[in-house]
């Protein structure tokens, strides 16, 4: 499905060539956290003497099979670099809040043809986990760091949150839209419902006014997920009780003896 390589300061150039050669064998997305916060650009400089997408650039990573996930610090240049190469972007607005990380040049990616997909990041870094808390975010944000209430406007935002995410991930093809031939990969939100009335635009009301409280129902691949608001084949009683299990156990090991 892809290979994660977590971030270029965790990695040595040496096990780069090798996830560059595994990437190329086997056609999948190299995905890495990149240009995530100033500090980590520092340390570049410091330690390779160049900002890490020019070190991925002579390592021979850019190109249509990196995801650059994060990608708040870029120059002007590097944004055309991305685009040049046909690199991706996972857009994390969540979690570069609460890092407080920055906030990326959303709509000059996009004004350079750069293709952008909504991310989360993990659980650390976010907590809630929500792309439609994500896509919302994604489209506010912009507005703001572009000064424009017309930068990603809702189509374009719920397109991040779709189809550009999957074609960031290779799977285009198969997964993003509703198409005949693509996967049955379907999510129902409930939108006659006190906070999302009255109803002018329907995607304008799912980008902006929708939560993931309203999904009523999800299918995978055609298999029904979710129904009625309630998990399908997934003793719900159980997950409660491991998640508390290992809420103690993490809790007890982080103790001072």
């Amino acid at each position: 499905f892809g290979i994660a390589p977590h971030a270029p300061y965790t990695v040595t150039d040496r096990t780069f060539a090798k996830v560059l050669t595994l990437s190329a064998q086997l056609d999948c997305p190299i995905h890495i956290h990149v240009h995530e916060t100033e500090d980590e650009i520092r340390g570049s400089l410091k330690e390779h003497g160049l900002r890490p997408l020019a070190r991925l650039q002579n390592l021979g990573l850019l190109g249509p099979n990196l995801i650059a996930v994060h990608a708040v610090h870029l120059t002007d240049g590097e944004i055309g670099e991305l685009a040049r190469e046909g690199c991706h972007v996972a857009h994390c607005p969540a979690s570069n809040l609460k890092l407080a990380s920055g906030f990326a040049p959303v709509a000059k990616l996009a004004a350079q043809g750069v293709n952008i997909g909504i991310g989360t990041d993990g659980a650390a870094s976010n907590n809630r986990l929500d792309v439609l808390g994500e896509m919302r975010l994604a489209a506010l944000l912009a507005k703001a760091v572009a000064n424009r209430a017309d930068a990603v406007p809702a189509r374009e935002a719920l397109a991040m949150a779709t189809i550009h995410s999957a074609r960031a991930l290779g799977l285009g093809d198969k997964i993003g839209s509703l198409e005949p031939g693509k996967c049955a990969d379907i999510t129902a939100i409930d939108l006659v419902q006190p906070e999302t009335i009255p109803c002018f635009d329907v995607v304008s009301n799912l980008v902006y006014t929708s939560s993931r409280e309203q999904v009523s129902h999800v299918w995978v691949g055609g298999e029904l997920r979710l129904d009625k608001g309630a998990l399908v084949n997934i003793d719900v009683d159980e997950v409660l009780t491991k998640a508390a299990y290992w809420q103690n156990k993490l809790e007890a090991h982080q103790s001072p003896h």
